[in-house]
């Protein structure tokens, strides 16, 4: 019997675009579940179309509360239609991610098999406050059906800052998994700022997904592994991932970020190491 997955999906874009990133990561999705989409912005309905033809459902309404007041109303949508209980896993993932840059077949199976109730590809091992990073989050029937995921995720507000989303309810949903006696876990745990600085490293072990703020860290010094991860997608992830890096920070600075020439490399890391100096950062 195959497995039933729903992918909920929370979505973002400035300009109130669906462009090719997130086209593409919608429809690989859609390969392996259903998807419902749902974008804090607002966004003309000729956009919003293009995710129809892979998606249940795809809508679109500035509310502020980040990607778990998305989750929220994906989750809403599905509550309502009365098919939660139609699937074997549901899964809460965002776009603050680059991918799929390969299958996704092997990670889902990984993280599935894992005897636990909810997953993720990663953990940050935080010692206060260990949990499942938010942007990819997946759960058995004993956490999406049960009644306090129902009260938490209906229980998500408009916060005044990003840290408190972050301890609300990514730390937050770790923390009452476990309050509940259930069980959690991940396949990679990466620490401090690693899934941002460490893309070669990640990539290279097998995950399939690439942080979109890695493009804009440390003075453009991570532009080598990004280069290095490009190189070896395949050619539509690669150009899906470029038409938004182009439109999100300029096509001036993406031909600036991806080079190989050593000296403008050179340069770029000493530009970074002057800059810390002055601030006292090092």
């Amino acid at each position: 019997m195959s497995i039933k997955r729903l992918f909920l999906v929370a979505a973002y874009d400035r300009m109130g675009h669906v462009d090719a990133s997130l086209e593409y990561y919608v429809r690989e999705l859609s390969q392996y579940g259903d998807v419902i989409v749902h974008m804090d912005n607002d966004c003309d309905d000729g956009s919003i179309k293009k995710l129809a033809p892979f998606t249940v459902a795809a809508t679109a309404a500035r509310h502020g509360e980040y990607d778990f007041g998305s989750y929220k109303r994906a989750y809403m949508y599905a509550s309502k239609a009365g098919i939660l209980s139609d699937y074997d896993f549901v899964y809460l993932a965002n776009d603050s991610i680059y991918g799929p840059l390969a299958d996704i077949g092997k990670i889902l199976n990984e993280m599935e098999s894992l005897d636990v109730d909810a997953f993720g590809p990663v953990c940050n091992p935080n010692p206060a406050h260990p949990h499942i990073q938010s942007w990819f989050i997946g759960m058995r029937a004993t956490v999406f059906l049960a009644p306090w995921f129902k009260k938490f995720i209906q229980s998500v507000r408009k916060q005044t800052d990003k840290g408190s989303v972050t301890k609300l309810y990514e730390q937050g949903f770790t923390a009452l998994v476990s309050k509940h006696g259930l069980a959690w876990g991940c396949i990679y745990t990466v620490e401090n700022r690693g899934i941002y600085n460490q893309i070669k490293k990640l990539y290279r072990g097998g995950l399939p997904f690439m942080k979109k703020v890695a493009f804009s860290r440390h003075g453009g010094r991570l532009g080598r592994q990004i280069l290095y991860v490009l190189n070896h997608i395949a050619p539509d992830a690669r150009a899906s991932i470029l038409e938004n890096a182009r439109r999100t920070w300029g096509a001036e600075y993406i031909d600036w970020l991806l080079t190989n020439n050593p000296v403008k490399i050179l340069m770029r890391g000493v530009k970074y190491a002057l800059g810390k100096a002055r601030k006292g950062q090092i």
